[in-house]
């Protein structure tokens, strides 16, 4: 894919790497002519001096080829007018990072498809981390509709010692929910699903559910939900 990065900071600078070491085309804008410098000598990233709301610098990094546009620069002002560029230019995936979530709708009309709140995901994945040790969420999908959530089977659970096909067919198992992975920490195994594999105490779980579901999977395994928003 050919992806254009406006605004080279530690996430942008981390990114751009790996999407390159991926064989993905990438192109970095930055303001910075020394960052800009940096990022080609240390990641051999091609980049774009220069600011990222300027259709000219934007011309000159390719967004009219782009598949993937992405806003990581510090203001949200200024990644809103990059997505309203790449809107423009056509680009089929807009991602960005939003600091303020006041800006969300303005994201939204703006014409980004995915936006990330990084400090709301930091601040709910801390407190996960503290206060529920046993249930981690990986991932959101469809802006927040769906999550990807982990969680390790606690001592006295019913699913103990039952097959996924048995626990599918309970009644207070969601049947939208997917078990879509079972780590077990002492063989260090990661189990591909079948009907006819059992949980055990201990065994880490990935669910993938809507927000509802995974709260009724996660009681059914006998885990603590966060009260909060997931």
């Amino acid at each position: 894919m050919y992806i254009v990065i406006a605004g080279v900071g530690a996430v942008g600078e981390r990114l751009a790497a790996k999407l390159s070491q991926n064989r993905h085309d990438v192109v970095a804008i930055d303001v910075s002519g020394e960052i800009c410098d940096e990022l080609a000598a240390r990641h051999g990233v091609v980049a774009v001096r220069g600011s990222a709301t300027d259709i000219g610098v934007l011309e000159d990094a390719g967004l009219k080829k782009a598949d993937v546009a992405i806003a990581l620069m510090p203001g949200d002002a200024d990644n809103i007018a990059f997505a309203l560029l790449a809107r423009h230019f056509e680009v089929p995936r807009i991602m960005v990072r939003m600091r303020d979530s006041r800006y969300s709708t303005a994201y939204e009309k703006a014409g980004a498809t995915n936006i990330v709140d990084l400090a709301d995901l930091f601040v709910e994945n801390m407190i996960l981390d503290i206060e529920q040790p046993d249930f981690v969420r990986v991932a959101t999908l469809g802006g927040g509709k769906a999550s990807i959530v982990i969680v390790k089977i606690p001592n006295g659970s019913k699913a103990d010692g039952k097959t996924i096909a048995d626990i599918t067919r309970e009644e207070d198992f969601p049947k939208d929910c997917v078990v879509a992975g079972i780590y077990r920490t002492g063989t260090q195994e990661f189990v591909i699903p079948r009907g006819d594999r059992k949980f055990k105490v201990g065994d880490s779980i990935f669910l993938v559910a809507d927000t509802a579901d995974i709260r009724k999977a996660a009681n059914y395994l006998g885990v603590k939900v966060p009260t909060r928003k997931l």
